[in-house]
């Protein structure tokens, strides 16, 4: 339900903005890819500004999230070991407590043997 709220209250009239830019945005600009000859340049193209904005603002959205997920790599190879460590300590448990039904003689993956933290009686 709030997605919906929010959909109609933020995305609607964003997307009716940006209508509008386009629409009050669509004469030709000149992007030339030569910095030698303005007057006749070797690589040039015509686009509607719109056009050229949006892409711009498109290409930026994709550096951003590339340097970020760059940046974040140390974070992730982190959670990456992490987790390998969790799994081997959950295997060491998981054999320790194997071992100690052997050695209590208790059916296996009995509740009873099972390595955990049990307070001390007051009594």
């Amino acid at each position: 339900m709030i997605r919906k709220v929010l959909f109609w209250l933020l995305l609607v009239p964003l997307a009716i903005v940006i209508l509008m830019f386009a629409v009050a945005n669509r004469e030709l600009v000149t992007v030339s890819f030569d910095p030698f000859n303005e007057t006749m340049p070797a690589a040039s193209v015509s686009v509607p500004l719109f056009v050229l904005i949006f892409l711009l603002v498109i290409l930026g959205v994709i550096i951003g999230g590339s340097a970020a997920w760059l940046r974040q790599s140390g974070y992730r190879r982190a959670a990456r070991q992490h987790d390998a460590e969790m799994a081997a300590l959950r295997r060491e448990i998981e054999t320790l407590n194997r071992r100690l039904d052997e050695r209590l003689d208790l059916p296996a993956a009995g509740e009873a043997s099972r390595l955990a933290y049990r307070p001390a009686s007051n009594g």
